[in-house]
């Protein structure tokens, strides 16, 4: 999702063009696909190719095949919404200040918890690398695309400090947040917050230093919260 990479397999590109399609709309809610010969024909894929993806897409919840009535697109609520490629389509496809919103309450439901557990378990390892991901962040020289890598690295680390499993597991749903706050307005495009956004997150690291986790829960929150605004800011509404 940050860095842009192009699907390359025949199965890697029927399943973006599709999901993309359902994503945006083309193939609405409980619309039934085109069969097999005209995507087949479509895509320029085999029958084999073209199952195997929609097997993929069936398993995000996108799509669910019905005996002699066809392939039919799913609701909303039953897509995996956790699943990066589906996060990846609805940033292509375009995104409304209400997705970005509950993104970023997603975000605060999980990511001060996961700062208050790296207080708890992480060791001198762990806090090192992540006072060097938080110092990398205040790099003058930053582009937002660079700023934006920088800062998932950082709470990717975080989210592996705390040694919860399930943590780990949601790294799609940050790079997307953080990747629709930073498209839409980074601090790289000013210099002078560069320094500010390197503090903060330097501030949950010495809290989960200070292995104190409630001030590592709060650290984490105002990262989240300041993000939040810059976003609410750059999109003209106002702040929920």
């Amino acid at each position: 999702m940050m860095n842009g990479a192009a699907a390359h397999s025949s199965h890697s590109q029927v399943v973006d063009a599709l999901g993309k399609a359902i994503v945006s709309g083309e193939f609405a809610v409980g619309a039934t696909l085109p069969g097999d010969a005209e995507l087949e024909a479509r895509f320029g894929v085999s029958r084999t190719v073209l199952r195997e993806a929609m097997k993929t897409l069936a398993a995000k919840g996108l799509i669910v095949p019905r005996a002699r009535i066809g392939t039919r697109v799913m609701p909303k609520a039953e897509w995996n919404l956790f699943d990066g490629d589906i996060l990846t389509w609805h940033f292509a496809v375009g995104v409304d200040d209400g997705f970005l919103i509950h993104l970023s309450d997603i975000r605060l439901g999980f990511e001060p918890h996961a700062a208050a557990l790296a207080a708890r378990h992480a060791v001198e390892a762990d806090i090192n690398q992540m006072m060097l991901l938080a110092v990398a962040m205040g790099d003058p020289d930053h582009t937002p695309e660079s700023l934006a890598l920088a800062d998932l690295r950082f709470h990717l680390a975080v989210m592996e400090a705390s040694r919860n499993p399930f943590m780990r597991t949601i790294g799609s749903l940050i790079e997307a947040a953080l990747a629709g706050v930073f498209k839409l307005s980074s601090p790289a495009a000013d210099r002078g917050k560069i320094g500010d956004v390197a503090a903060s997150h330097m501030r949950i690291v010495e809290e989960i230093r200070r292995r104190d986790e409630d001030g590592a829960r709060r650290a984490m929150e105002n990262v989240i919260r300041v993000g939040r605004g810059r976003m609410m800011g750059a999109l003209g509404a106002p702040e929920a």
